[in-house]
């Protein structure tokens, strides 16, 4: 069986500048045909995207995945709701830790692994502050500013 095209990478940049990641996660997506033929093309995005709780199950919220272009009249809605498959126990661990601690589940990355599946790395993460994301900021123009001298 010859292997399918993996070069799939989307990124959710903005989250690495709002958020301090704690955990991270790779899940499953519950997807449908039309879906998973546009990851493939690589039209989905991940902004403003976030992972909530309903009944024990966690889903994703504003996970926009284009349109299928090709496809006739079985088109799926862009911005649906879709379902993450994780063990049971990461499940209940991330669960524990929302409802307790007051984080939060935000998507960072959606791909094609080797197998030709859809995957999305989820992080358990601490929204930052102003005076955090300044520092943040300082650091990588002092970085910035080394690199250029070197």
């Amino acid at each position: 069986m010859p292997k399918l095209s993996n070069s799939i990478n989307i990124e959710n940049r903005r989250a690495k500048f709002d958020f301090q990641f704690i955990e991270n996660y790779t899940a499953g997506l519950v997807l449908r045909g039309t879906e998973i033929k546009s990851i493939r093309e690589g039209k989905a995005g991940l902004s403003d995207s976030y992972c909530y709780f309903v009944n024990g199950e966690l889903f994703v919220k504003n996970l926009h995945i284009a349109e299928y272009t090709e496809a006739s009249f079985y088109q799926h809605a862009a911005l649906r709701e879709r379902k993450l498959l994780l063990s049971r126990q990461e499940l209940n661990k991330l669960y524990k830790k929302v409802k307790d601690q007051g984080l939060t589940i935000i998507p960072t990355k959606l791909f094609v692994n080797e197998k030709g599946f859809a995957k999305l790395n989820v992080a358990l993460a601490k929204g930052k502050k102003l005076f955090d994301k300044r520092d943040d900021i300082k650091k990588r123009d002092v970085e910035r500013e080394l690199n250029r001298k070197f």
